[in-house]
């Protein structure tokens, strides 16, 4: 298969966000700023791109009958290695995440990927689809959070925008709704729906 369409397919025509709605949960609970999107969409990546690789390096000696507790291993290697490494090297971030690091395991993206594609294809597609999909499930991560965090607390990236001390120095009150659950649904849905429009106006 093509490179290049592997790796676009889950940025644009099929993001795990926006288009196939998967990984609703860490996608609601920790896009309540940027930083936490894009922490939580490289940490996935990783994962995605790892089992991918190895569970297509390894397709024809897995049997058929036992092919998804052999995917979980996998996936659960990796996790456990990118949860040790958040906590050696980025212990902020990774006390921000909490439970959803350990939780990658179960994701839904990373056992489709490796279901649907990894374990049907080879070892340079596998790769191309891991970083395609995990790109774009860390593009979709971190629009989500920066919104809310611009909106919630005027700020991105930690960086003050609006405000007193912000670059832009005016009179704003935050959005709090925006960092609480409710945002995080409103947000997300308008954003499909933004995307969804612009589809069928196109085609």
């Amino acid at each position: 298969m093509n490179f290049g369409k592997n790796l676009t397919r889950g940025i644009i025509r099929e993001n795990p966000i926006f288009v196939l709605l998967l990984g609703m949960c860490p996608t609601l609970a920790v896009t309540t700023s940027a930083i936490n999107g894009m922490g939580m969409g490289l940490a996935t990546m990783a994962v995605l791109i790892g089992s991918n690789v190895v569970i297509s390096a390894m397709r024809k000696i897995i049997p058929d009958n036992i092919r998804i507790p052999a995917f979980v291993v996998i996936i659960a290697s990796f996790v456990t290695i990118i949860g040790m490494l958040m906590k050696a090297y980025v212990p902020a971030l990774d006390a921000a995440l909490g439970i959803f690091i350990p939780l990658i395991v179960v994701n839904c993206i990373i056992l489709a990927r490796a279901e649907a594609f990894a374990f049907g294809n080879g070892v340079a597609d596998s790769f191309a689809d891991g970083l395609g999909m995990g790109l774009g499930f860390t593009v979709a991560l971190t629009i989500l959070g920066s919104i809310r965090e611009i909106l919630g607390a005027g700020s991105i990236f930690g960086n003050v925008i609006f405000g007193i001390d912000g670059l832009i120095k005016v009179a704003y009150e935050p959005v709090i709704i925006m960092i609480l659950p409710p945002g995080a649904f409103l947000t997300l849905g308008l954003l499909i729906g933004l995307i969804n429009w612009k589809s069928k106006k196109k085609a």
